[in-house]
């Protein structure tokens, strides 16, 4: 049986010195309620039954609806019944397919080996040392939150790097360390659609808009930059809203932390995080660092040439560019040189043995993650192959007509159908490319342009994004949250996770209302707010 609720009265910081760290209050029996569920791989392997049993009644109840892409005018999409003889053989013939085609688990496996060696060096314990000692401690969530929205310009480099080494920071500071994963969570996912820079979402989205605009006007066009000046304006805001989050809600009813909790104790104040920097340390640290840079400034200078490799076949850096398909090789080359050569100064790696035992260690430690992911993939190739979340977004689209009448009203309909779509399809391009063609149209027959529906669709696509097992990196951040609770659960995440994205989606839906009907401000550049029809 689970442990009980905490007490909502329990006041923090009152924990035994060795006692497990719990939330509290509200939160605390959101975590008690939520981890009463099965172990995730159970919980997975039973989503994975019911969505098969749940196909078959929808086929049964011959549940559908007309395809709105254009490619496929006039096709209905209908939910494919996957208890047939045909679909189960299927499916047996691509279980090991699905597993090892799921996306995250070749980009953690190979940037783990590069991260791996900078970690087992010291390399990453020192630099968070005199980062603590360097840097103002009011000033530590604000910087991780910015660091994680920032990250998406380069994929999935927020999640196999950032989320970990807030994690690792905050227990160096002798802060509950899944305090820190959890704000940079909410900056890397639920900040998803907000950005300083352009990522590579922002020229795919703004094709499938066009797309969906030309439906009615064949020559509108929708720049890649069609949402920078509210993005980039809305990094500020997704700033604020997770550090006030994080420390005025998430810290105070986690309670204390101790090493015993979980089993990563390499970075807790126990471990030495307050003593001196030696000078070996410290002159290995500007070795190291000099490497990275030195790394940075050779990536910078292949990149520059307009005959680039890295560029793409028009010689920019487009969504299709090597440069974003080669981030993960990057990541192993900026963690690998740096740590081996700390590692090497130190005296932590020897020879090649110590490198390789390194690497050998934390790859060892993922048997619970692999575990994890191949339930997980399952599920996710089931529910794909089923068409019930696609069903879902075409027929949700259909129903905001009914409050056409009121601008703002509509757009918060939107936004929260958008939001409720995303904890089914977590994909932002394959959510968008099934709704634009419905709404792009609909809402530029009302008066609106293109580009401002697609800045309230990234609010949705991103706000609940932290709060769904369907996202693709869900076990990998249970994974790491295991490494300091080690009875983190499915509700453990949802607790965390719950109190940033009811205040992201409040937050940000009313800035998006004020930014459009109350100043009237354009979401970018050349960007209109109204269309005319001319």
């Amino acid at each position: 049986m689970p442990d009980a609720p905490p007490h909502a009265a329990d006041a923090p910081g009152t924990a035994a010195p060795h006692a497990k760290a719990r939330l509290r209050g509200v939160l605390g029996l959101v975590e008690w309620l939520g981890n009463a569920l099965p172990h995730p791989v159970t919980l997975f392997a039973l989503m994975t039954v019911g969505v098969i049993a749940l196909s078959s009644i929808s086929a049964g109840l011959g549940i559908s609806a007309a395809d709105p892409r254009p490619a496929n005018a006039g096709d209905i999409l209908s939910v494919t019944n996957l208890l047939t003889g045909t679909e189960l053989v299927r499916w047996a013939s691509t279980v090991t397919t699905n597993f090892t085609s799921y996306a995250p688990l070749g980009t953690v496996l190979v940037a783990l080996l590069g991260i791996s060696i900078a970690e087992h060096s010291g390399l990453l314990s020192i630099a968070l040392r005199a980062l603590v000692v360097a840097a103002p401690r009011r000033c530590i969530t604000m910087a991780i939150v910015v660091a994680a929205v920032i990250s998406n310009v380069a994929s999935d480099l927020g999640y196999v790097v950032v989320l970990p080494l807030a994690a690792m920071l905050f227990a160096a500071m002798g802060r509950h360390p899944l305090a820190g994963l959890s704000a940079a969570f909410a900056g890397v996912s639920g900040g998803y659609g907000a950005n300083l820079v352009l990522s590579t979402s922002d020229p795919l989205l703004g094709g499938i808009t066009q797309s969906a605009a030309q439906l009615l006007a064949p020559e509108y066009s929708v720049s890649a930059v069609a949402n920078w000046y509210f993005m980039a304006a809305s990094t500020l805001l997704v700033t604020l809203a997770a550090t006030w989050v994080t420390e005025r809600v998430i810290e105070p009813r986690l309670g204390t932390w101790t090493p015993q909790d979980g089993d990563a104790q390499t970075l807790s104040p126990e471990a030495g995080i307050g003593r001196d920097i030696t000078h070996t340390e410290r002159r290995a640290l500007r070795a190291a660092l000099a490497c990275m840079l030195a790394c940075g400034a050779a990536l910078f200078v292949l990149a520059w040439p307009d005959s680039s490799p890295l560029r793409d076949s028009a010689g920019e850096y487009g969504s299709r560019a090597p440069l974003f398909g080669s981030v993960v090789a990057f990541i192993v080359i900026f963690f690998a040189l740096p740590g081996l050569l700390y590692g090497v100064m130190t005296g932590t790696y020897r020879n090649d043995r110590d490198v390789i035992a390194a690497m050998s260690k934390t790859l060892g430690s993922l048997g619970q993650y692999l575990v994890l992911v191949f339930f997980a993939s399952q599920f996710i190739a089931l529910f794909g192959r089923s068409g019930l979340g696609t069903i879902l977004a075409v027929k949700g689209a259909g129903w905001l007509s009914g409050i056409a009448d009121n601008g703002p009203l509509l757009f918060v309909g939107l936004i929260a159908l958008c939001a409720a779509v995303n904890l089914m399809i977590s994909s932002g391009m394959a959510q968008w490319a099934l709704m634009a063609p419905i709404v792009v149209p609909m809402m530029m027959l009302l008066g609106y342009a293109p580009e401002v529906v697609q800045a309230a669709y990234r609010i949705g696509d991103s706000v609940t994004n932290v709060i769904t097992p369907m996202l693709s990196y869900f076990a990998l951040i249970l994974a790491v949250a295991t490494r300091y609770q080690r009875d983190a659960g499915v509700g453990t995440l949802l607790a965390l996770m719950l109190p940033y994205a009811i205040v992201f989606a409040v937050a940000w839906t009313a800035f998006f209302c004020l930014w459009v009907f109350g100043l009237e401000l354009p979401v970018g550049p050349n960007a209109q707010l109204r269309y005319s029809g001319h």
